[in-house]
């Protein structure tokens, strides 16, 4: 599989699954809180669909992460 994603965006990526791994949550679970389908957890975790700030926020405020945690 070709990355379309840069370098940067893929680190993203793995660190947005660690996340919600480390809160020990369910991609269900996690849609749930955002009041989304588990399509867009899983679409957002694949790279499929790209992570706008403010859903980024609510990932973050769901996970207790800063947000740079996801920028380290």
């Amino acid at each position: 599989m070709r990355h379309i994603y840069s370098k940067r965006y893929q680190n993203f990526l793995r660190r947005l699954r660690k996340a919600r791994k480390e809160a020990d949550m369910t991609q269900a679970e996690v849609a749930a809180a955002l009041k989304k389908p588990q399509s867009f957890v899983s679409k957002c975790e694949s790279g499929e669909r790209r992570v706008d700030i403010i859903e980024l926020y609510d990932f973050a405020m769901i996970y207790g992460k800063p947000l740079d945690f996801f920028l380290s």
